[in-house]
């Protein structure tokens, strides 16, 4: 062992994904060990909910996963919904599937797009991917006029109907997507460089994941088929038929490669339920207030993991206590112990495998 230096790899560094600080001790090329620091991006998300009326938070919940606005604002109103017992119209319920569906195949476009750029790919999957993704934010600012936070979905339903045109819409984007799945297998999944880069690298052990309480495509990488939709049917969700993919060795190349397994998943709920949405007003007639009493925990299966709130209500017009439970912040958990003994490149190619948001990290 030689001479022993610290690297500080952000807190802007390229490959940390945002406000990410890593402490990283090397020897050499190797990394002996890593000490995420966190709380660049703090900004008391979960007391400013404290101190705002049930629908005033909604907007907040936007910029916990700002990749996955839909997916945040779902979790948070199904949990008021269930702390209130506030129903939702059967339309509003087949839209918000299509939505956070739609919304989980932007958020694994991003994903894949970034991790090959991090593996050095340049740009061009990275600008195949926003390619795919603007179709979508293009639908989303046509529904509810907003390309990155949406707050279109509300506590009882919705803040409006999609526009006339909508399904069509969205039938010829699932045709054209799945096509492109099978680029991105071309482009990128069994290219020889890219396999060299990210297969048997980073590798989580399923006793690991459940110790770290990994969850989402970095669990499922790792063979462990857990998920929420299934385990715990919300919505809709179990009228659907849909596979849930996983992994076998749990590294990079895995949770790459379950990332467009779950696009394919996602297409197909989405087609489904296309199909068979109702006929009906998804806008209910509630109160812009609410009062409640009591406490309650919903959990979702956001893209990157499970997404959870705890709430505490008090009988007043605000919650007295929220605690909210991000994917990212387990999922970042489990680093350390995946690069211990790397070389500090790969160590950048399992970060980039975890696909990490930060602003559902520090909240």
């Amino acid at each position: 062992m030689g001479e022993l230096f610290t690297v500080n790899m952000g807190p802007q560094h390229p490959s940390t994904h945002g406000v990410l600080y890593l402490e990283l001790v090397m020897d050499g090329e190797i990394v002996l060990s890593c000490k995420p620091h966190l709380g660049y991006l703090h900004r008391s998300i979960e007391k400013i909910a404290e101190n705002r009326t049930y629908t005033q938070f909604i907007p907040f919940t936007d910029r916990l996963d700002y990749l996955a606005s839909m997916n945040n604002n779902l979790g948070y109103c199904l949990a008021v919904e269930k702390l209130l017992n506030i129903a939702v119209p059967p339309r509003a319920q087949y839209l918000r599937v299509i939505m956070a569906e739609l919304n989980r195949v932007i958020s694994h476009l991003v994903a894949i797009g970034t991790f090959a750029q991090d593996l050095g790919a340049y740009a061009t999957p990275l600008f195949y991917a926003f390619r795919d993704r603007e179709k979508i934010v293009e639908l989303f600012d046509e529904i509810c006029g907003g390309r990155l936070t949406y707050n279109y979905i509300r506590i009882g339903g919705l803040s409006g109907d999609v526009p006339a045109g909508t399904e069509q819409v969205i039938k010829d984007f699932i045709k054209y997507e799945r096509k492109q799945l099978v680029e991105y297998n071309e482009l990128l999944t069994y290219n020889v460089i890219f396999l060299a880069r990210s297969k048997k690298i980073g590798i989580l052990t399923q006793e690991t994941a459940i110790n770290y309480s990994v969850t989402g495509p970095m669990l499922r990488a790792s063979g462990v088929k857990w998920d929420i939709r299934k385990e715990e049917p919300y919505l809709v969700y179990d009228k659907f038929d849909f596979d849930i993919p996983t992994g076998t060795a749990g590294d990079a190349w895995d949770r790459f490669k379950l990332k467009l397994d779950e696009i394919e998943q996602s297409l197909r709920i989405i087609e489904q339920a296309i199909g068979a949405i109702p006929e009906g007003n998804p806008v209910s007639k509630v109160n812009r207030v609410f009062r409640g009493s009591g406490e309650t925990y919903m959990r979702t299966e956001n893209p990157k993991g499970e997404l959870g709130f705890y709430l505490v209500a008090d009988g007043g017009l605000m919650p007295y206590r929220c605690k909210i439970r991000s994917p990212s912040f387990s999922n970042l958990g489990a680093l350390p112990e995946l690069v211990k003994g790397l070389n500090i490149s790969d160590a950048v190619c399992v970060l980039g495998s975890l696909d990490i948001v930060m602003g559902e990290i520090d909240r």
